[in-house]
């Protein structure tokens, strides 16, 4: 009898190329994201020693992080985004790799468009110079993300060498709580067992409650898996995966569709598999969420206060992070967060730019007539542009506009300093985005707190943190 397995020492197995000891596996690279913010380096490389691309058809390009939302007319003001994305059409055109441009409203968030594209498939492994990679292991495949010298190793090989993880389970069981999200979810986690819990692990999310996700969901869930410190995340592939994938572009069609997905069923983990660990919570235990300080552990629910210090061995906390965090963020202990006010509120990013994510926040708009509070500035930023067409088409904009929110063109936005969009001097901003670090929206002295799309819009509304169950009573 076959030994039982993960998903993930299937798919590993099955891409192997060589064992090349020490627990170092060269590995063949099924899908190549590339975009124009870590691939510049790697293409020099390639030019320098005369390497060309091996497998160009299993290469993607977008153009995401430096492009402007509010104008996307050429050449851009920023002239180091105008370079970035005029090195990234001079490469892809000399190395013969498909690239979704935007001259032909075809680019999008990476981990966005891979998926809508129906380029994301279960079983696959998956590279991209970019940590939140791991979003696309909610389709139950391998997704990794990489450095400079690893995107000129796959574009010249197919091939990376890495090391073989363990497999945490982790289990959500149960219902979720009205206007509890999957970025609830993964925030309560990472609070519960703090930011470098899963190092070394590759996380292999299920339950009842992640099985009763959306595959949108799902994404933001395996999305934040690296902020819980684990490699990367996945979620087995079922009906739902199924359903999302049938009929996209890249996606099989006819009689491959039935043989691809009998053979995407089988790769679901056995029943009987061993874990290296697994953890169980409860849905019913999980609120909705916000980060108070400067890392994704410093986090609480959003009707609580803001904790005081004690030891706390699961997150590695110490009291000098703890009290810098306290004074950079200009909060106190205990003070309720709903003390804390905004200026700035971002529904978008990789994490929280799809379609379901703002039109969650229109309907409980709509429902309650709610308008955005005076003193904000409120940005809903699509992560595609088949996202933004969708909010067009079907509404969503005129509510979200009506609100008070600016409806921007699709990009990286503010999830990171790399484009027009950034904070002012100590702004605080509510944010859907995945990280909370010092100067990550752009100012030095800006600060973030992370938070699901809906909590962003209550907060919009009320002008500081807010609990949507209380504003979109």
């Amino acid at each position: 009898m076959p030994q039982p397995k993960t998903l993930y020492q299937k798919i590993f197995d099955l891409h192997t190329v060589r064992d090349l000891g020490d627990n170092q596996y060269q590995l063949f690279i099924g899908l190549h994201l590339i975009h124009e913010a870590t691939s510049p380096q790697a293409f020099a490389m390639l030019r320098e020693q005369k390497i060309g691309c091996r497998y160009p058809q299993l290469n993607f390009a977008t153009a995401d992080h430096v492009t402007p939302t509010d104008d996307e007319a050429r050449p851009f003001n920023d002239r180091l985004g105008e370079d970035m994305l005029s090195q990234l059409e001079r490469n892809v055109a000399d190395f013969g790799i498909t690239y979704f441009s935007p001259d032909a409203r075809a680019n999008g968030i990476v981990h966005v468009i891979g998926p809508e594209y129906g380029l994301t498939q279960p079983g696959m492994t998956i590279a991209c110079g970019d940590s939140h990679t791991s979003t696309h292991g909610a389709f139950g495949a391998l997704a990794l993300g990489i450095g400079t010298s690893q995107i000129r190793d796959i574009i010249a090989s197919q091939t990376i060498v890495v090391n073989k993880l363990k497999v945490r389970r982790v289990t959500i069981e149960g219902e979720l709580n009205r206007l509890v999200s999957a970025k609830d979810v993964i925030m309560h986690i990472i609070k519960e067992m703090g930011p470098k819990a899963g190092v070394g692990y590759v996380y292999e999310f299920g339950g009842s409650a992640v099985e009763g996700m959306s595959m949108d969901e799902r994404m933001t869930l395996c999305n934040m898996a690296v902020e819980a410190g684990a490699r990367c995340g996945y979620v087995n592939p079922d009906e739902t995966t199924f359903a999302y994938l049938s009929g996209r572009e890249f996606a099989p069609k006819g009689q491959a569709w039935d043989r691809a997905v009998q053979w995407w069923r089988s790769l679901a983990s056995d029943q009987d598999a061993v874990y290296d660990d697994s953890v169980v919570f409860q849905a019913d235990d999980i609120n909705t969420m916000t980060t108070w300080g400067i890392n994704l552990g410093q986090a609480t629910s959003i009707g609580k206060r803001i904790p005081t210090w004690t030891p706390d061995e699961a997150t590695e906390q110490d009291e000098e992070t703890f009290e810098g965090a306290l004074q950079f963020m200009d909060v106190e202990p205990d003070q309720p967060l709903s003390k804390i006010k905004i200026d700035v509120a971002f529904i978008g990013s990789c994490t929280n730019g799809r379609f379901s994510d703002f039109e969650i926040v229109a309907k409980e708009l709509k429902r309650t007539g709610k308008k955005v509070h005076a003193g904000v500035k409120a940005l809903a930023v699509p992560g595609s542009h088949e996202v933004y067409e969708q909010m067009r088409s079907s509404g969503v904009t005129r509510i979200l506009t009506d609100a008070g929110f600016e409806v921007r063109l699709p990009g990286c936005s503010m999830c990171l300093a790399m484009n027009p969009d950034k904070l002012v001097g100590a702004e605080v901003c509510a944010s859907s985005s995945n990280r909370n670090f010092k100067g990550r929206q752009g100012s030095p002295t800006g600060r973030t707190l992370i938070m699901s799309p809906i909590s962003v819009a209550a907060s919009a509304v009320e002008g500081h943190v807010a609990d949507p169950n209380n504003t979109f009573a």
